[in-house]
């Protein structure tokens, strides 16, 4: 069988990797498309990560078995303003995917009037999960030790409102490794002291990571980005690096399911650069094990492959 997969942006998506491997373990095959006009009209399956799923391309397709898989409710600006267009006009597939039960919540598709009149889609709930190579690195004793004190991975763009925080680690004399493409309108921002690896390939992250003493989980604390998985804090806690974050909803919730102890900024300046002084090397860390969170795990539990794959 041939999957195809619709990104749909520019998104950092390491799922697709995941579904790709998964796949092939079973004998079947993945093809990534970055619109779904390269999908070919005689697809089987079509895997749409939403995002908006244009209608003329939908019904082009319509005799494929189609996926819709949310791995994020809508993000600003206007944000419930989106979700409820979606709510109203997302063409109906034959399964949907969420990221967990608030973005299903959020979206509320099945309360759409498509639902309403056609009946309910099945769906199921897909977390985010890890790749082997950053669970391998955690039992790693051959490496040099950390040129850094801190690191941060992914979107660089949403670090812009955390940039007081930035220079108080600057001030506490420590040092923050950033690895991703930083903008220009970052940059210009960043202290001296911060170094910028810029975009890795994926496998060379864990490397990266472990170049630091500490993982740094910055996150709005807005809607949706507050109640949604974190993968970059996943991936910290894989390679073994104790996790510093600001709190919010979201990690309070991962930290208690999962027996994890990080130390959670408050939203108060005042207390950052001590936080980013001695308290950050005493803090009683615990690092939670994140093995059950390999996508081989993870992708093994959806119900979908009943029906696609025979299994």
């Amino acid at each position: 069988m041939l999957i195809h997969f619709v990104r749909n942006g520019p998104s950092y998506l390491p799922e697709l990797d995941a579904y790709s491997e998964f796949l092939q373990a079973r004998g079947h095959q993945a093809l990534v498309h970055d619109h779904g006009h390269s999908v070919p009209s005689s697809a089987a399956v079509v895997w749409w990560i939403c995002g908006r799923v244009p209608h003329q391309q939908a019904h082009r397709l319509r005799q494929a078995f189609q996926v819709h898989e949310y791995t994020s409710a809508s993000v600003p600006p206007h944000p419930w303003l989106k979700d409820c267009v979606k709510r109203w006009t997302q063409p109906r597939p034959d399964f949907r995917i969420y990221q967990n039960g608030w973005v299903r919540e959020r979206l509320g598709l099945e309360t759409g009037w498509m639902d309403q009149f056609h009946g309910r889609v099945p769906s199921a709930l897909r977390d985010m999960g890890v790749a082997p190579h950053f669970l391998e690195m955690a039992t790693r004793h051959d490496l040099p030790a950390p040129e850094f004190d801190l690191v941060y991975l992914g979107e660089m763009g949403r670090l812009l409102p955390f940039v007081p925080m930035l220079h108080s680690i600057h001030a506490a004399g420590r040092r923050l490794l950033l690895v991703g493409e930083v903008p220009e309108a970052l940059q210009a921002l960043l202290p001296q002291s911060v170094h910028c690896a810029g975009r890795v390939p994926h496998a060379q992250v864990p490397l990266q990571l472990r170049r630091a003493r500490y993982g740094l989980n910055l996150v709005s604390n807005l809607t949706p980005y507050n109640q949604q998985t974190s993968t970059k804090l996943l991936e910290y806690c894989a390679v073994g690096l104790p996790v510093v974050s600001n709190d919010y909803a979201w990690v309070r919730y991962f930290a208690a399911e999962h027996q994890g102890n990080f130390l959670l900024l408050r939203d108060e300046p005042d207390s950052w650069q001590t936080n980013f002084g001695e308290a950050l090397d005493a803090f009683p860390y615990t690092v939670p094990r994140v093995d059950s969170l390999a996508w081989s795990q993870v992708l093994a539990k959806l119900p979908l492959w009943r029906h696609l794959l025979g299994e």
